[in-house]
């Protein structure tokens, strides 16, 4: 017989058809080691002891066979006749004095009043294909028996909520199957806390995200304050972006032993959360219960007096959602299905923008929602607006084709049950529910953190799944794909890659703009230049949203600008061009400074106009230091400035690269190795050479290439900078792939032909690397 209560520490895993989801996950991690603050959970077992003495059961099926749930009201009965019924049933005698004992027993060892957090831990929460977030009821800061006993009962009766009545019936959750034991455990007065994703729900980068927030976590997950957000690269342990949110107010126990409301001082609510240590620190805890679990997790931790606790774990549910879908593929890998998704060209006001919660695109008219309003007045196929949903909405929710909203971040309420129900969702909008129009048509695109007026008429059903067939890899180097053709965006967009390591900007002059830019400008077209630009780079930056796009501007020989209409008038004949005035040279002189700030104002355009964040620069043929700090000043006069969004690469192609590179260095935030360029210029080896070609002369495999190479690696990295190669060499040569990880390279972005192979063999050498390792220790 199982037992009614039982110690969070004996449970495991396996132990949900007793304990539920959530008590089953906290009693495996606390076996495991982790830190989870010590408490008993009341089983399934209570629940039916309880329900059987009261005589429920036949009460609950008749609410339930009676309710209508597209219909508010109706759950909202159903509900009501439910609840009251549990709270006018008495627990038994024995079962409350062992809840009591077992409570009394986790304070034995001290005299101050004992506080604890009463948690619903359904049987159908917290599993890999689900997450009832905020379906059941949590009561926190319970200081005596009195009221554990009530609180206890009340948890039982969350089962039944209309929400959770609502959301069991969209996931097809049997009502009668799904049971719920309650997890009792000792507060932890938080002076930071938060959620923990062990991979981005959105983009599936292997990126860890942490928000983070003051005080008691209840503010933060409800939507009400916006948190922090750091992202930690997974593999190289490194913080690589950070969003403070300032935060006005938190909650804290109050002298009663409730949750009240404080404020926060002046200087601390504008202050980053967490030391970057803790950042670090909680990253590692997270991906050690990633390796525990061995899947993506999404964690709840909290931190008091510098002591980190984890009071909830599950696997992330949504990685199907709308873009893409996992499932076992041969070898142990994974078969990866991508979703294409066919994104407007056209050019759309956007109302709105926030944080991309939940991705995909839908329109709607607009139904502003306030927790005093019916929630029928939401029907199938509206764009739910408000200031932050909460549990009780739910049942709105999925009838919603997008959901916006003011307040919260990518881990709140909204962003959860939004990935769930696999339906776009922008959080933190700040005054969505002012600017956007009762009953106006909107387009919310999810994956952007975009709300555009009007009907989007390209949003279409999706293109069947592309699959990129056999096992593929986890791979410590990043892979990055080369692009010269917008059109194949989409297509590239498929491959399990982590951005674009290089577009080149060359193909939209010739298929896009096709005449000379100082002829452009000569005829008052200036304007013109920087749309189509723009357009081009929208449309690959768009593609690969969020991945980073680094876009290397216009590398154009002077004999190739001349072939442009226009160009003779404008381009000098050198004997030469591929060591003449090209790259950067043009960007600094007076012929051509005004046509490359066209470059720049069409760069700025899709980052600031478009919201593509995610579109970076990097500079090609730098010769000199000087020269770079002049570029530099221009990018930050238009706008352009380098900081946690937007990084400026070098291509590390001209031998100067190499011998200067910690002076180039204090300049940039990485380089990218143009191994073409640079092989010429070591070798003395013309590049379109066929004869030395066939002679062996230009070979990125000489070992002075690979000198070359291996001295930027490690002197960039004593200056904290990436690196990166866009160069033919990983696509074509084998070995120089295995030299460049060898050589602790941070990227390698690829031809999309050499893709799948070449992460594939990525893998195979850093897994030799770390036998290796291990045989010598």
């Amino acid at each position: 017989m199982t037992k009614r209560t039982v110690s969070i520490a004996e449970l495991g895993v396996n132990d949900i058809p007793i304990a539920g989801g959530k008590a089953a996950n906290l009693g495996e991690l606390s076996s495991a080691g982790f830190n989870v603050p010590p408490g008993f959970v009341l089983t399934t077992a209570s629940y039916d002891y309880f329900v059987e003495k009261n005589n429920l059961t036949e009460r609950v099926k008749s609410a339930l066979d009676k309710v209508d749930v597209s219909s508010d009201r109706s759950l909202q009965d159903a509900s009501a006749s439910i609840r009251k019924a549990f709270d006018e049933s008495k627990i038994p005698d024995d079962l409350a004095a062992e809840i009591v004992n077992e409570y009394r027993r986790l304070f034995r060892n001290g005299n101050k009043k004992g506080y604890v957090a009463v948690r619903s831990s359904a049987t159908a929460e917290d599993l890999p294909t689900a997450s009832f977030a905020g379906q059941q009821d949590t009561y926190l800061n319970v200081g005596d028996s009195r009221e554990l006993l009530d609180k206890a009962k009340k948890c039982w009766s969350s089962l039944y909520t209309p929400r959770a009545i609502a959301y069991r019936a969209s996931r097809g959750f049997d009502h009668d199957r799904v049971k719920l034991a309650v997890v009792i455990q000792k507060m932890v007065s938080s002076d930071v806390s938060g959620i923990m994703f062990t991979i981005d729900p959105n983009s599936e980068l292997p990126h860890i995200i942490i928000e983070a927030g003051y005080g008691l976590g209840e503010a933060m997950v409800g939507g009400k304050v916006t948190p922090d957000t750091y992202v930690v690269d997974k593999f190289h342990k490194k913080i690589i972006n950070k969003r403070v949110a300032k935060q006005t107010w938190k909650l804290v126990r109050g002298k009663s032993g409730d949750s009240v409301r404080v404020d926060v001082g002046e200087e601390a609510a504008g202050s980053q959360k967490l030391s970057d240590e803790q950042i670090l620190a909680l990253a590692n805890i997270g991906n050690d219960i990633e390796l525990h679990y061995d899947k993506p997790m999404d964690i709840e931790w909290c931190i008091e007096n510098d002591e980190i606790f984890v009071v909830q774990a599950r696997p992330v549910t949504t990685l199907s959602s709308n873009s893409r879908s996992e499932k076992a593929g041969p070898k142990g890998g994974r078969e990866v299905r991508i979703e294409a998704q066919v994104e407007s060209k056209s050019e759309r006001k956007v109302l709105v923008r926030g944080l991309a919660a939940s991705p995909g695109r839908a329109h709607g008219r607009v139904r502003l929602l306030d927790e005093s309003m019916s929630l029928d007045v939401i029907k199938k196929g509206d764009v739910l607006v408000t200031v932050m949903t909460t549990p009780d909405m739910v049942p709105a929710m999925t009838r919603a084709v997008a959901i916006v909203t003011d307040e919260g971040g990518m881990t709140c309420h909204a962003a959860i049950v939004a990935r769930e129900l696999g339906i776009p969702c922008v959080v933190g909008a700040t005054n969505a529910t002012k600017i956007l129009a009762e009953g106006s048509t909107v387009t919310v695109d999810g994956r952007m953190g975009t709300v555009y007026e009007g009907v989007d008429e390209e949003v279409e059903e999706e293109a069947g799944p592309a699959i990129v067939t056999g096992g593929v890899p986890v791979t410590g180097t990043k892979i990055l794909v080369n692009i010269g053709v917008p059109q194949k965006a989409e297509e590239y967009a498929k491959l399990p890659v982590q951005g674009v390591g290089l577009m080149r900007i060359e193909f939209l002059f010739t298929s896009y703009v096709k005449e000379h830019p100082l002829a452009l400008m000569e005829q008052g077209r200036s304007n013109e230049l920087v749309d189509k630009l723009a357009e081009g780079i929208g449309i690959v930056g768009r593609a690969f949203y969020p991945r980073p796009v680094l876009v290397r501007t216009s590398d154009f020989k002077t004999n190739e600008y001349r072939e442009m209409e226009g160009g003779e008038k404008f381009e000098p004949r050198e004997s030469n061009a591929m060591i003449g005035w090209r790259g950067c040279s043009r960007y600094v002189s007076d012929a051509y400074r005004e046509a490359f700030k066209l470059e720049l104002l069409a760069l700025k355009k899709a980052r600031d106009e478009m919201g593509l964040k995610n579109i970076w620069v990097m500079l090609p043929f730098v010769r000199t230091v000087d020269e770079l700090k002049k570029i530099a000043r221009m990018m930050d006069d238009i706008g352009l400035e380098r900081g946690k969004d937007f990084k400026l690469y070098l291509m590390a192609e001209v031998p100067c690269n190499i011998f200067m590179a910690d002076e180039f260095a204090d300049h940039c935030d990485g380089f990218s190795i143009g191994s073409n360029d640079l092989t010429q210029l070591i070798m003395g080896a013309d590049r379109d050479s066929d004869i030395l070609a066939k002679m062996g002369y230009f070979d990125e495999r000489n070992e002075a290439i690979k000198r070359a190479i291996a001295h930027l690696i490690c002197e960039a990295h004593k200056k904290g900078k990436a690196v990166s190669i866009c160069g033919q060499a990983p696509s074509v040569y084998p070995e120089i792939t295995e030299f460049l990880v060898r050589n602790g390279i941070d990227s390698i972005s690829l031809n999309p032909d050499t893709v799948i192979e070449t992460m594939s063999l990525v893998a195979r050498v850093e897994q030799k690397i770390i036998l290796e390792s291990i045989r010598k220790a």
